[in-house]
């Protein structure tokens, strides 16, 4: 049971390739940028450290204004592996801590590999259903059934904060809870 909780002490969280060209082809982008940057105000309420990475920014543009303007504090990565997990390795050991929160594009190809190659060395992967997208529909459930097969949690944007908060009350708690209305 251990994998499905959730300690904001233990966390990162991983925005994978939300990328101006790449974003233009998502039907359900509005939502996922939604539910992305609630993520990124929680993980500023309570100190999760935030990695962004971009698949080949050359061709594909920067990370979206819809998420860029809402990132404060954050390590990057470039890549042109659609595995993001190269890039990831070093500031993750730095980082120490398991248990990673993805988001990001496409769900099942970058979104998925990194996802798998996390899961094989160890860390315990919760990938945010409503905060990952496809072009298509059956490539996003098709990337979310392989991913749930190897071990990934998934879950949902929701879930995910609450689990975070703990309690009602906190200072991150009056923070974040209008942000769900």
């Amino acid at each position: 049971m251990k994998n499905y909780r959730l300690n904001k002490d233990d966390t990162v969280l991983i925005v994978i390739d939300f990328q101006e060209k790449l974003m233009k082809a998502m039907s359900k982008s509005e939502k996922v940028y939604k539910n992305t940057n609630l993520l990124l105000a929680a993980a500023e309420q309570m100190g999760i450290p935030v990695i962004v990475t971009e698949q080949y920014p050359k061709g594909l543009g920067a990370t979206a204004n819809e998420i860029k303007d809402n990132l404060k504090e954050y390590q990057y990565v470039d890549k042109m592996e659609f595995s993001a997990y190269s890039g990831l390795k070093q500031i993750l050991s730095d980082a120490g801590r398991k248990t990673l929160l993805i988001t990001g594009s496409e769900t099942h190809v970058c979104v998925f590999q990194t996802t798998r190659d996390l899961l094989e060395d160890g860390y315990n992967v919760h990938v945010v259903k409503d905060a990952v997208c496809s072009r298509f529909k059956e490539n996003y459930l098709n990337g979310l059934e392989l991913m749930k097969d190897m071990g990934a949690v998934i879950s949902n944007t929701e879930t995910i904060l609450f689990d975070l908060l703990k309690v009602a009350g906190s200072p991150e708690f009056k923070v974040i809870s209008p942000m769900l209305k």
